[in-house]
Formats: C-alpha cells, sequence, structure tokens
C-alpha cells in the first residue's frame, strides 16, 4: 500500500474517532490478529478481545474534549498524536492529556497499535 493510500486510511479512521464511531472503526480498520497495548502495558491480542476491551472504555467514558494534532506516516507505519479530555466511570476522574498511536498497518488493516501517554487529572 502506498504512502498517500496509508494516509487516506488513517485519515478516515481518525475521521471516525472523531465521530465518536469508534466500535465501527475497530471493525473496519483493525486486523483480525490486532495487538494493542497501552505504554509498556501487557498486550491485549486479536479483535473480538480488543473491542469487549474498547466497548468497555467507550461505554464508561463521557467526553469533554478531542482534538486531533498530528499525523505522520511513512511506510506501512503511522503515529496519530491527540489531545483528549474525558471522564471514564473505571477511573473516577476526568483526565486531560496528549497520547500518541504509534500503528503498523498491513494489507489496509492495523496489525499493532501501542499507546503512549501519561493521564493527567483535571482540577475543576
Amino acid at each position: 500500500m502506498s504512502e498517500k493510500t496509508l494516509r487516506n486510511r488513517v485519515d478516515d479512521l481518525n475521521t471516525m474517532i472523531q465521530q465518536g464511531q469508534i466500535m465501527d472503526a475497530m471493525n473496519e480498520f483493525y486486523a483480525d490478529e490486532v495487538v494493542m497495548s497501552e505504554n509498556d502495558g501487557d498486550a491485549t491480542v486479536g479483535l473480538e478481545a480488543n473491542l469487549a476491551r474498547e466497548k468497555d472504555f467507550v461505554d464508561n467514558t463521557q467526553w469533554h474534549g478531542l482534538e486531533l494534532k498530528d499525523v505522520v506516516v511513512d511506510g506501512e507505519t503511522a503515529m496519530v498524536r491527540w489531545w483528549m479530555d474525558f471522564t471514564n466511570a473505571h477511573y473516577g476522574q476526568r483526565l486531560a492529556f496528549t497520547q500518541v498511536a504509534f500503528q503498523r498497518w498491513q494489507g489496509g488493516k492495523i496489525i499493532e497499535e501501542r499507546f503512549y501517554y501519561s493521564p493527567t487529572p483535571v482540577q475543576e
């Protein structure tokens, strides 16, 4: 896949995320064998397991802000920098921080994604 085509796929994924279509985006853009992890945490393997993990996050999150900051595509690799502000029932407090998603793509689908972030509580 050319970088231009991959950039289009990354842009389409980011648009769906911004529109709150996270679960649909996962079904469209993530490979069945996807491996996802956060910071240096243990990986979640397979689309089904990652869909369940993400659904739990989505169902328990109230968004206050989400902004796409940067996108870099090089070969079959993409990095996306987001600023996000949300409250999640599991975490118990409002958080705002920058997150970088490192993605490895193959055949138009993400096969590996790792998120890097350091959540910061919002002082309300």
